[in-house]
This record gives structure tokens, sequence and C-alpha cells, in this order.
């Protein structure tokens, strides 16, 4: 059986012994399918009996949850794991000491963790993602077929954190349309992901990340004025930069556009609005800077799967409160 291990709290509580009697009791519980279910964060859980000769394992961890909660997770000594954000979500994820991401997590995000990784991610907000379980072995075949040079190895991806419109559709379509009990879908699903990355460009970026202190004053500046109508040279301005240099820099260091990082801005503080007041939608809309209630309804959508009325339904019959912000309120790569 695949070697995964998982805790709940800290990497010295059990792992290897949860992890081991968790698995055994998924066994007879989800039994052969193409796409499974974790119950621990990151494991596929039961497998069948030819784990070894799977070059893809693919599983799905959906987590309805709005309170701050943590999970940690090694990745196993012969596999990359690859995630992959199916809606918005917030999250620190680290490895080991390291920040690997701190903030607004989009949906389409694609991460790649190497073998033997200790990740300890802690959640804000409820999440879904696919994750990809590669033989390393796989991986480095398939970069040999794409004609991927020598200087150009796996261990590159370890940490590989992107936005991907093409990762996105592929795990979408393993949830959608009852394709989850198609092992052959899946199978082609998972090998045209690892083509798709094993074919990617991972020299380094030609854009510079925005430094931190540029960041923060930018943070700071959307913080305070979310609610007008801002544009890319007023951001720009507040960094010091151009409008060209400072939006790919901004993306180079967070993963976003700075308009995309704005309306995710927007959304976080309409959820705490909607959470904790009666403040109707369209006066929820106004305070938080979109122009109209219709737009404002479409991008919630979009960000968060439901309406503002339904998710405000919903939280309220869980009893849920959204988590406080984190430090950082975007996404932003580890820097060393």
């Amino acid at each position: 059986m695949m070697h995964c291990e998982s805790v709940r709290a800290r990497p010295n509580i059990q792992r290897a012994a949860t992890h081991r009697a968790l698995q055994a009791a998924d066994e007879h519980y989800i039994g052969r399918r193409g796409l499974y279910e974790e119950r621990i964060w990151r494991c596929p859980g039961a497998i069948d009996e030819r784990p070894r000769e799977q070059d893809i394992l693919i599983s799905r961890w959906l987590d309805r949850r709005s309170f701050r909660r943590c999970e940690e997770a090694v990745s196993p000594s012969e596999r990359y794991v690859i995630g992959v954000a199916l809606k918005a979500t917030r999250l620190k994820l680290m490895r080991g000491p390291h920040t690997v991401y701190d903030g607004i997590m989009p949906a389409g995000t694609l991460h790649v963790t190497g073998p033997s990784q200790l990740l300890t991610v802690e959640f804000f907000a409820p999440c879904d993602f696919i994750h990809f379980h590669v033989s390393s072995d796989y991986l480095r075949e398939r970069q040999d077929a794409a004609g991927i040079e020598p200087t150009n190895p796996t261990s590159r991806l370890n940490d590989l954190i992107i936005r991907d419109p093409l990762a996105e559709l592929l795990g979408r379509s393993l949830v959608e349309d009852n394709n989850t009990r198609d092992e052959s879908y899946v199978e082609s699903v998972g090998q045209t992901l690892v083509m798709h990355i094993a074919r990617m460009e991972l020299s380094p970026p030609a854009t510079n990340a925005l430094p931190k202190w540029r960041l923060k004053r930018v943070r700071d500046y959307v913080e305070a004025h979310s609610d007008k109508a801002l544009t890319l040279a007023d951001l720009a301005a507040v960094a010091g930069l151009s409008r060209m240099y400072f939006a790919g820099q901004f993306r180079a260091a967070t993963g976003l556009r700075p308009h995309d990082y704005l309306l995710h801005q927007r959304i976080e503080r309409a959820k705490s609005i909607l959470a904790n007041t009666d403040m109707e939608l369209a006066e929820v809309a106004l305070t938080v800077g979109f122009q109209a209630q219709s737009h404002f309804s479409t991008v919630f959508k979009r960000l968060t799967g439901e309406s503002p009325a339904r998710w405000r339904l919903a939280i309220r019959s869980e009893g849920q409160l959204p988590a406080a912000p984190v430090a950082r309120e975007f996404g932003q790569p580890h820097q060393e």
C-alpha cells in the first residue's frame, strides 16, 4: 500500500500509527474507484491491490467548514503531489519551517510538492482540492518524452505555485458528470495533467517579484480604500512603479493580477458583513466597492460557488462565523 502520512496537529503525535489505522478502516469503506476520497488531508485512503503499479493516484479533499483548522501530511518518498484548488479559499501553507503560501488562494491555483516533504496548512475557509499523487519515475519519463533537458530536473517543481486554467478545467471534469468512478477517464485526466506539467518551462521568471515592503504598501492602501473605484494606476503609484512594471511584479509575487486581488479582497470583506449583519445585499455591494448588486453577486458566486444570499444562509444555519483575517490578505509565495 502506498505510504502516506498525515496528522491533525503536530508532527510528533503518532502520525504513522494514526494513519495506518484510518487507512485500514478506509479500505472497506471506499473500495475500488477512480477518484479516492480523502478522510485525511492529502491521503487518498484505500487503494486497490496494484498500488505500486499505478503511476498516478487521484484524490479529493472537500471541506465545507468555515472556522480555522490545521492539517499536516508528509508526501510519499517516491511521489510528487500536485494539488489543484477547485474553489477559492484562504490558507497558510508551510513546508517545514518555510512559508510557501499565505492568503487567499484563487480557484485554479496549482501547487506541486516534492517527495518526502512535510507540509502543514491552516485553513480559514471552506476548500475543495484535487490531489494527483504522481510517481517520480513516471514524471521523469514524461519530462524525457517532452524533451526536457537534464538542466531542468523534477526537483525544480518543488513548491511550484501558479494559476493554471487547464489544471482547473481538468480537476473540475473529475467531479462533474459522475466521472469519479470511471477509472479509465480519471487515469486519462491524470496523464494529461502530468504531461502538461512536464512540458512547463521552469526557468526563473523574467519578472522579479514585487518586494515585500512595496507589497505592504499596496495591501494597506487596498484595505483602506477597497470601497473606492481603484485603478491599476492608483496601485502602481502607491508601489512607486509604472503600471507595466507594477502589474508584472505584483503577479510574480502573489500569483494574482492586481484587479483579481482587489476582487478577492472585496469578497472577503463582503463575507464578514454578510455573516455578522443583516445588511441588504445592495448595500453590501456598495459598501465593499461594487457599483451594482448584479456585478457583486456574479463575482461572489464565481469566487465562492454560491450566491451571497445562499452563502449567508448556509453560514448562519451551520452556526459558523468566518475566521479572523490572517496577517497577509493575499497569497504570497515564500521568498528566501
